[in-house]
C-alpha cells in the first residue's frame, strides 16, 4: 500500500507531463474552431441602433462573402482593430457589426468618432445573439461563405501579422471560391 501511495505523485506528473506534450503537438494550438464551421450562421437579433439599419438572416445568405464582426466601444482591441474593419468595407467587403454588451449611446459615439464600415449592425445589449454564436469576449469575427455557412472564427483583433497569416488567407479563399 505505501509503495502505491509513493509511485502515485510520480505517475501524476508523468500522466501530466504526457498531456501537456500531446497538446503542443497539435496542428495549431492557438486555434479554437467554432462548432459552426461548415454549418448555417446562427440567428442575429434583429434590433438596430438608431440611424443604422439592422441585418436579417438573409444578408448572411446573400451571395456574398460576409465579415461578422462582434465589438463593443469600450473594448481596446475592437478599437485597435477597427482600421481594419474600415478597409474591408473599402475593398467592398460586406462587414456585418454586432455591438454587444454596450450601451447605445457609446455605440453611436463611437462609430460617429472612428466612421463607420459596417453595412449593418445588430444591437444586442444583453448578449443574446453573443450567446448563440458562442462568442467569450470581443474581438470576435466570422467569415460567412455566399450561402451563409460559417467558414472561420478569428478570435482577438485583426491586427498586425496574426491578421495577415491567419485571417487573410481565410478571407481570400472564402472569396475565391465564390
Amino acid at each position: 500500500m505505501n509503495k502505491i501511495l509513493l509511485s502515485l505523485p510520480a505517475l501524476l506528473f508523468a500522466g501530466l507531463g504526457l498531456l501537456f506534450w500531446t497538446g503542443m503537438g497539435r496542428d495549431n494550438p492557438n486555434d479554437l474552431p467554432s462548432v459552426f464551421i461548415g454549418k448555417a450562421a446562427p440567428a442575429i437579433e434583429q434590433a438596430a441602433l438608431p440611424g443604422i439599419p439592422a441585418p436579417v438572416q438573409a444578408d448572411l445568405a446573400g451571395g456574398q462573402v460576409t465579415v461578422v464582426n462582434f465589438w463593443a466601444s469600450w473594448c481596446p482591441p475592437c478599437r485597435a482593430e477597427h482600421p481594419t474593419l474600415k478597409a474591408l468595407a473599402a475593398e467592398g467587403i460586406q462587414v456585418i457589426g454586432v455591438n454587444m454588451l454596450d450601451r447605445e449611446a457609446d455605440a453611436l459615439g463611437f462609430l460617429g468618432e472612428e466612421g463607420n464600415p459596417f453595412a449593418k449592425i445588430s444591437y444586442d445589449p444583453k448578449g443574446k445573439t453573443r450567446l448563440e454564436w458562442g462568442v467569450t469576449a470581443p474581438p470576435e469575427t466570422f467569415i460567412i461563405n455566399g450561402k451563409g455557412e460559417v467558414v472561420f472564427r478569428f478570435i482577438g483583433p485583426m491586427v498586425g501579422d496574426d491578421y495577415i497569416q491567419r485571417f487573410r488567407p481565410e478571407l481570400d479563399k472564402a472569396l475565391a471560391a465564390e
